[in-house]
């Protein structure tokens, strides 16, 4: 688990921007749910939500909550997901990006 250098445990909140081709909405909501489906029984998952830009429809970002940086790791490197992803990526304009932040 992720540790600050005070020794504090830290949760970790997930940061991912996508861009949808707007052709492409629908087939990318359903793998958006089957991806949180999926998340909701990883190991360290928290909580999640999916914003909408308010001036761009097809700017999406997802902001997850894990236990750990290392929780997070290991369900973005699962094979499940993987193959979701590859997925997803197709459907987007940019490649999706992803930010991971810690609590300070």
């Amino acid at each position: 688990m992720a540790k600050r250098q005070w020794g504090m445990a830290m949760a970790a909140k997930i940061i991912i921007n996508r861009e949808v081709k707007k052709s492409k909405v629908r087939e990318f909501l359903k793998l958006l749910e089957e991806l949180r489906k999926r998340a909701i029984s990883a190991k360290g998952y928290i909580s999640g939500e999916t914003l909408q830009a308010s001036d761009d429809p097809y700017n999406l970002i997802v902001i997850s909550t894990w236990d750990s940086v290392e929780e997070w790791g290991s369900w973005e490197k699962n094979p499940e997901r993987e193959e979701i992803q590859l997925k997803i990526e197709k459907l987007m304009v940019r490649p999706t990006k992803v930010n991971i932040y810690t609590n300070i």
